[in-house]
């Protein structure tokens, strides 16, 4: 049928809309009808995967609208449904982006080459750092006594530090010069160039200087336009710097991609992000290319704004993507923080990295080395001892005091040390940037956020004890024995408050730390009891949520109306939905007496041998990198040359026995086995033995980013992987479970979760992606998806469980819905 703009219309009639749509809903749930005022979860008790399979069947009929899952929630009975559908405004959503052809096939000599250059280009900053290393090593070995060998580690290490970091400089402007608005495919010669620099970006020490005046000074080095004082806590290293220009006074929080450049259909392509002055940009959001925000704006967090959307000056947004809300995220009043102390704060963690931390680092590792007489023979250049069964022995016994002393060491550091530095901080008191505060604070978020013991007892009861060693509050704990995922962060430990009886996945971010261009404030946070708060939530000051909420996946949790308690929100902005529904509770027997102290004691005693093993296997991970050292070592006899491609190959041997020890130690613990979907309680032995696949580290994986070696490593991990990915950063974490087509785009900071855990239920599924899709940067795909050939997920998109994107769909917003035109 024809319709003409602005004309009301509808598909079908409601009635005969309502008919349909009870048709394909009991084709779903797999009965002979449904009644028309019949409540999706409560009466026929189905749960947000049915209803996403009913969503997706509609979508292929053309004799009714399309249903979003935002619809279903709010509209919970077909009746209701077929009504508020057919109520649409007068002049009409906007037609659906057209369907998309899958990119062309790539060409697999261009791959092979790229991998090539890639690999050479490595090959060659291994063998620049390790020539560097040696000479230095020899030249302060050649030193007598402490205060020389301070000095000449002090050279040595602050002639290296500003080496590293005047490199991507350098190489930016030789290779690129000024980034300008482009596109050129992945593969090409225009491409190894952009990943150099961005490797370089990525790989260097000033990321350590977030939230530091000399951090934004360095952006400009890069060619940023940005004004004066502006703080920038985002640890994601904008690559396209010429593009990007910052507003004076602006505030962008830690977390926010503003990248300057989008990954799609196989190319990249590069953009301007332009902030005016006092911008706010929340945690967890992502700016893409051609975006902007007007003097005075703010994006709140978890938020996104596509391509080409433009927040007015003045006004405040939120949600992905992003729409206006009164909501002010800066709350903190100003204070007085003046040029020269900025410039003062720069200066003093210069010198004190250039001073302090370098030599000490440097020199004290080499006296600690030179001071035990049991490592002569080791540490002897030419000393021949590889066929010696004491130079095993040695090695073995160095691996395991360094390996007990730093566990040992690490622990007191983060249980003591900081809590003798809060002691100067009060609550709700406004602190100047760039102080004696400012410093103690990021010293503690810096120390409490150590990622090692997190990851030991996380997903344990054991994580429960350790949260409370660094300072959380968590009084009377109702332990579940999940109580927290391996990933929590926060601003400060001591105000942060958690309620009996909640869960929490991985990716809580507790904001308890509130800014201004100025200064700073820390509040306490306090999540009631008996949530499930899910993956990567950012749970700011004052959110407004309450007792037994399910938070959902990258939810963003509401800082006005009233409170909300026994309720779910899902979205950004968020929308309410059930706190429970029926799939959820079938499980809830082994939540009670005396049946859950048994099967909470079997869990506990499972997860310490989980946490005993991967000590182990950490330990002996480490056994074999110091092995690997003083094998090298012992051959480099003395000799300079040889000994810098020694260390240039041992910095190279490092990264593949770590990739393939890994690798290994995973296929052991699924017995070389693929995953199989599984629908089960937390207190079930199959969840206990799924948690291990969780600690199997893949931080090493960060390396291959963006080249054609990490599509080698998901294959041995066992991801069903096409021909030429391009893999810009994506996190998949049940990797037998899915499946990537020939030719897709996996964008930055993106995610592939294949389960999914609420209050006490694990499900997984497998997840398919097609040939020629695009997952967009800070994406997230759910399990039980598929998306069709050429299919386009937006970023910062949240593409719901049991979702189905057909071919050449574009989708995009949290959760994810077919985007319309402009």
């Amino acid at each position: 049928m024809v319709v003409n703009p602005g004309e009301i219309t509808t598909v079908a009639p409601v009635e005969g809309t309502a008919q349909v749509f009870a048709e394909v809903l009991a084709g779903v749930v797999k009965t002979d009808q449904v009644a028309l005022d019949s409540h999706f979860f409560d009466d026929l008790g189905a749960n947000s995967l049915v209803m996403a399979q009913f969503c997706a069947r509609v979508r292929k009929r053309d004799d009714v609208p399309p249903v979003s899952m935002r619809d279903i929630y709010g509209h919970p009975t077909i009746r209701s449904l077929a009504t508020a559908l057919a109520e649409a405004p007068d002049a009409g959503p906007a037609p659906a982006r057209p369907a998309e052809p899958p990119p062309p096939p790539g060409s697999t000599a261009r791959y092979v080459l790229c991998g090539i250059l890639q690999f050479l280009v490595f090959a060659l900053y291994c063998l620049a750092a390790g020539t560097a290393t040696a000479e230095g090593y020899a030249w302060i070995s050649g030193g007598d006594g402490v205060l020389t060998v301070y000095l000449r580690s002090l050279i040595f290490g602050g002639a290296l530090f500003l080496a590293v970091c005047t490199l991507p400089v350098v190489a930016k402007w030789v290779l690129v010069g000024r980034w300008k608005e482009t596109e050129f495919p992945v593969w090409g010669l225009a491409y190894v160039r952009f990943w150099f620099v961005k490797a370089l970006l990525h790989a260097n020490p000033m990321i350590l200087f977030t939230g530091n005046p000399l951090y934004v000074l360095y952006l400009r080095a890069l060619g940023a336009r940005i004004g004066p004082g502006v703080t920038i806590l985002s640890h994601s290293v904008p690559v396209c710097t010429d593009l990007l220009t910052v507003g004076a006074g602006t505030v962008i929080r830690k977390d926010a991609l503003f990248l300057g450049y989008r990954a799609h259909a196989g190319r990249i392509r590069t953009g301007p992000v332009t902030l005016g002055r006092d911008v706010f940009v929340g945690e967890k959001t992502v700016l893409d290319i051609g975006t902007s925000i007007g003097d005075g704006g703010q994006l709140g967090h978890s938020s996104a704004l596509y391509d080409g959307a433009a927040v007015p000056a003045g006004e405040r947004w939120h949600g992905s993507p992003a729409r206006p809300t009164d909501v002010d995220h800066v709350r903190v009043p100003a204070a007085r923080c003046t040029t020269p102390r900025r410039a003062g704060y720069a200066l003093a963690a210069l010198l004190q990295t250039l001073l302090v931390y370098v030599p000490l680092g440097i020199g004290g590792t080499f006296l600690l080395l030179d001071l035990v007489p049991a490592l002569d023979p080791l540490l002897e250049p030419d000393a021949r001892e590889l066929e010696s069964a004491a130079f095993y022995a040695q090695a073995l016994a160095l691996s395991v005091v360094l390996f007990a002393g730093s566990v040992v060491l690490g622990l007191l550091t983060v249980t003591v040390l900081p809590r003798l530095l809060n002691l100067p901080l009060k609550a709700d008191r406004v602190y100047p940037l760039y102080g004696f505060h400012y410093s103690v604070q990021r010293a503690i978020a810096r120390m409490t956020n150590i990622k090692f013991f997190k990851w030991l007892c996380g997903d344990s009861s054991y994580i429960v004890p350790y949260l409370r060693s660094i300072g959380y509050d968590l009084s009377h704990v109702e332990q579940t024995g999940s109580n927290f995922g391996t990933e929590v962060s926060h601003e400060t430990p001591y105000l942060a408050t958690v309620g009996s009886g909640t869960m929490v996945a991985d990716g809580l971010s507790i904001l308890n730390a509130e800014y201004s261009s100025t200064s700073f404030r820390l509040s306490r946070v306090a999540i009631g009891p008996r949530n499930f708060l899910g993956n990567h939530i950012a749970y700011p000051v004052g959110g407004r949520t309450g007792d037994n909420c399910l938070l959902a996946t990258k939810v963003l949790v509401p800082l006005d109306g009233e409170l909300r308690e026994g309720v779910g929100l899902l979205g950004s902005p968020p929308f309410e939905i059930p706190r429970t529904v029926e799939r959820d509770t079938r499980f809830d027997h082994f939540r009670e007496g005396d049946e859950l102290r048994r099967r909470l004691s079997g869990k506990n005693r499972f997860n310490a041998r989980s946490m005993a093993l991967f000590l182990f296997l950490r330990w002996l991970h480490w056994f074999l990198l110091t092995l690997l050292g003083f094998a090298a070592v012992d051959l480099y006899g003395g000799q300079s040359a040889l000994g810098g491609l020694l260390l240039g190959g041992y910095l190279m041997a490092s990264l593949a026995l770590t990739c393939a020890y890994y690798i290994l130690v995973e296929r052991v613990i699924t017995r070389f086995r693929p995953l199989e979907p599984q629908l089960c309680s937390i207190y079930e032995p199959y969840f206990w033995w799924h948690e291990r696949l969780w600690k199997v580290p893949d931080g090493q994986l960060k390396v291959f980013n963006g080249t054609p070696f990490k599509n080698v490593i998901w294959r041995l991990m066992g991801v069903r992987l096409g021909r030429r990915v391009f893999d810009d950063g994506v996190a998949i974490t049940e990797r037998t479970l899915t499946s990537i087509g020939s030719d897709c785009t996996l964008g930055a900071h993106s995610k592939v979760q294949a389960h999914s855990q609420e209050d006490g239920t694990f499900k997984s599924d497998h997840i398919t992606i097609g040939d020629g899709c695009t997952v967009g940067a800070g994406a997230l795909v759910h399990y039980g998806v598929s998306m069709g050939d050429g299919a386009v997920l937006g970023p910062d998109a949240f593409l719901m469980k049991g979702e189905e994107m057909p071919a050449g769909a574009h989708w995009g917003g949290n959760p994810a819905v077919a985007l319309r035109r402009a």
